[in-house]
């Protein structure tokens, strides 16, 4: 945490407020927030109510046109919040924008260029593991933003709404996109905005496994349109099944048994999801033919 807060004090630019919201902590983060970092506002929660609700209960606290999303096991540069703004600024037509993440011991290889989703229903990072050779250093519209670094316009939340705490972490960010890909937000990649990103330092593991597992299913469920999913329903049920064999082969393993178990409360949850899937789908300001235009293949 303090060299994500230091590189905040680091930015070039300074209109903002920085508030971190405190999960439940039972250390010394909040004698420490508050004897290190006066200028930073903390919002206490009694409990931990994991990323989605702690997110969201930050947003709802604040009042500003924008908000950005800085995970605290990153580091970002000082033109991070600037190019961000830089960004919207110079495509309103985009709800959100995206973040240029790099590992954080290996400065040259990067975590995300913006994220896509494919016809499969599986999402991704854009350039992952790939050396930074300059080859993502085009400002472009992406499919989504990883939230772990990412600024987003309030009106664009206020109309698609916050992110869904039923998914409580991981692919939470790949639904929102998603629905405002469907309510005709784009999202810009900014790739001035450098963020450089301790992988899993607050997250990870088995709970990873589980989540991914459940929520892949739940952002096909909730947002895929009627007709794609009709087109594709060999690709996408084949991953799952796909999914499901790896991980019964590789069933001692711990994340392989809870990648499994969270396909199976994926498939629990469906009626929970078709019932959030009615309301999605009936505000939908764009074509199918668009939705599939910006799926990778």
């Amino acid at each position: 945490m303090p060299t994500c807060l230091e590189a905040l004090r680091g930015q070039t630019f300074h209109d903002f407020r920085a508030v971190v919201v405190d999960n439940g902590s039972t250390d010394d983060s909040v004698p420490f927030l508050r004897s290190d970092y006066p200028e930073v506002e903390v919002l206490r929660l009694p409990k931990n109510v994991f990323f989605s609700g702690a997110v969201n209960e930050g947003i709802r606290q604040s009042e500003s046109p924008l908000i950005a999303l800085l995970n605290n096991d990153t580091e970002a540069e000082p033109l991070w919040l600037e190019e961000l703004v830089r960004a919207l600024d110079e495509h309103p037509e985009a709800g959100m924008a995206a973040s240029k993440m790099l590992l954080f011991d290996r400065r040259d290889v990067l975590n995300s260029a913006g994220d896509f989703y494919g016809a499969d229903g599986i999402p991704g990072n854009r350039g992952v593991w790939e050396r930074d050779e300059g080859q993502y250093d085009a400002q472009t519209l992406v499919f989504g933003a990883c939230a772990g670094a990412a600024l987003y316009r309030r009106s664009m939340l206020d109309d698609i709404g916050l992110f869904d705490e039923d998914f409580v972490g991981y692919c939470e960010d790949v639904d929102l996109s998603f629905r405002a890909q469907l309510g005709g937000y784009r999202c810009v990649f900014a790739p001035k905005a450098r963020v450089y990103h301790r992988l899993s330092a607050t997250g990870g593991g088995r709970t990873a496994s589980y989540l991914c597992g459940r929520n892949f299913i739940g952002v096909i469920v909730k947002d895929m349109p009627g007709s794609l999913i009709g087109k594709h329903w060999c690709k996408l049920l084949a991953t799952q099944v796909g999914y499901a064999l790896h991980s019964l082969w590789h069933a001692r393993e711990l994340a392989a048994r809870a990648r499994l178990r969270g396909q199976l409360a994926g498939l629990a949850q469906m009626p929970k999801m078709l019932e959030k899937r009615r309301s999605i789908q009936a505000s939908r300001r764009v074509r199918d033919e668009y939705i599939e235009s910006i799926l990778s293949r």
